[in-house]
């Protein structure tokens, strides 16, 4: 199915690109925030993304599913906008300040945050684990995971609502 798609992507299909939009923006969108911890960036590498696999689209490969090609311009166009950050941060740094800015600082304890997070909801039941990340990291609904684990609906969402309640309560113990 997917690569069918690549085959009219290809051929210059604008519906089919659209349709691809559609179907991997959100999940991209959640791959490069999970690295970077920055929404800015994040936002900015699925728009470059998607343009590169218009400009580039003559040469996709017909063989190969379309989200592991797009998956593989994300990582790349991540780490390219991650170096003109990292170029532009220590060009407008005088010698004379500290050398890590705010920024840099939040997302050092963000990504402590995020570590703790992770190793937390390891630490849940399996089934529980498995709901939490298909609705988080891979942006399906209730209702797709549901179809996907052969579950009801509501148990999806009785799934979340238990993991959330636990890594809330999880935030409080830290931060106090």
């Amino acid at each position: 199915m997917d690569k069918g798609m690549v085959c009219e992507i290809k051929a210059g299909e604008l519906r089919a690109f659209n349709e691809a939009y559609s179907r991997y923006h959100k999940q991209i969108y959640q791959f490069v925030f999970k690295k970077t911890q920055s929404e800015y960036i994040a936002t900015e590498v699925v728009q470059l993304c998607f343009i590169r696999l218009w400009e580039k689209r003559q040469s996709l490969n017909e063989h190969i599913e379309l989200n592991i090609q797009l998956f593989g311009m994300a990582r790349q166009v991540m780490i390219d906008e991650l170096r003109k950050e990292a170029a532009r941060l220590k060009y407008n740094t005088r010698s004379d300040q500290y050398p890590f800015t705010d920024n840099l600082m939040k997302m050092i304890e963000s990504r402590d945050m995020l570590k703790r997070f992770e190793q937390e909801i390891d630490s849940m039941p399996p089934m529980r684990k498995m709901v939490f990340n298909l609705s988080r990291q891979n942006g399906l609904s209730y209702n797709e995971i549901a179809e996907m684990l052969g579950i009801s609906p509501k148990t999806v969402e009785s799934h979340i609502g238990k993991v959330l309640s636990r890594l809330k309560h999880y935030m409080y113990t830290i931060l106090l």
